[in-house]
């Protein structure tokens, strides 16, 4: 990863370290002030940079002539709009998450950009931070303890972390798209929360009281596994009783038991 820089357009004498040297030529962006700009280690000779007008550029490298001693000049592939207000940090994801880069903005938000298919995409994560956020960072993509695990699980995740003006850090986590969420309306000691995502997991997150003043109420989180991308869930409507369906066109009901475990209660095919 590239070293930072701040520093005005007619000061910018080159962007640094491309691979762990220097790229030859300079990069200039009119009616901007680029920060943090960020060598990519794996897909190409890619660096990013952002601005206080809330853009946020991609360049490409590509050699001058066929020579490979030829020095190179970087090209702009795609600009980013979604802020509006200065772009503070960017951080790529470690390159088993895919090429990904998060954007931290004054304007209270967070967005990743993913170059996949061709194109690019983007989440937006809106007011992650209402006083502005400051930075953010990328944790490790493998699980924690994997490195000595006998059976280590595949994937890698993708999780972030943010730091705000508003003097809080907070942890991002998530592996693919979230398709829906839904809040259970009971109105018991407990609330719940659950998300569909297209990683093929339900995440339930189970609110409960403590005696805590500074900390109220203790959120967890239960992963449930299923074989086929997940759609839609949805809660009965005393909200204990939680429906799931999927891109395998079956749908099947959840319910907590006495030990806090979900249980399959029921399936239903199409």
């Amino acid at each position: 990863m590239g070293t930072s820089l701040l520093c005005p357009i007619s000061q910018l004498p080159c962007i640094p370290l491309l691979y762990g040297r220097t790229a030859p030529n300079p990069i200039r962006v009119p009616d901007a002030t680029v920060k943090s700009p960020q060598a990519h280690p794996k897909f190409g000779p890619i660096l990013a940079s952002s601005s206080y007008d809330g853009r946020v550029l991609i360049w490409r490298s590509t050699p001058t002539t066929s020579s490979s001693n030829s020095p190179s000049t970087f090209q702009k592939v795609f600009e980013s709009t979604l802020h509006t207000a200065s772009v503070n940090l960017l951080a790529w994801a470690p390159h088993e998450c895919g090429c990904l880069l998060a954007c931290a903005s004054s304007d209270g938000c967070i967005s990743v950009l993913e170059f996949q298919d061709g194109s690019w995409n983007h989440v937006v994560l809106k007011g992650a931070h209402g006083l502005g956020v400051n930075s953010v960072s990328w944790a490790p993509s493998a699980r924690p303890g994997s490195l000595v695990s006998a059976s280590p699980e595949k994937g890698a995740l993708r999780r972030i972390v943010s730091g705000g003006s508003d003097c809080l850090v907070k942890i991002w986590d998530w592996n693919d798209w979230v398709r829906d969420v839904s809040w259970s309306p009971t109105i018991l000691a407990k609330s719940y929360i659950a998300s569909a995502s297209q990683d093929k997991t339900v995440r339930i997150w189970t609110s409960s009281p403590t005696s805590d003043p500074s900390n109220p109420v203790e959120w967890k989180s239960t992963i449930l596994n299923f074989d086929a991308v997940l759609w839609r869930v949805s809660w009965s409507l005393s909200g204990n009783v939680l429906a799931v369906s999927g891109g395998d066109n079956k749908v099947s009901l959840w319910k907590e038991n006495l030990a806090g475990k979900w249980d399959c209660v029921k399936w239903i095919e199409e």
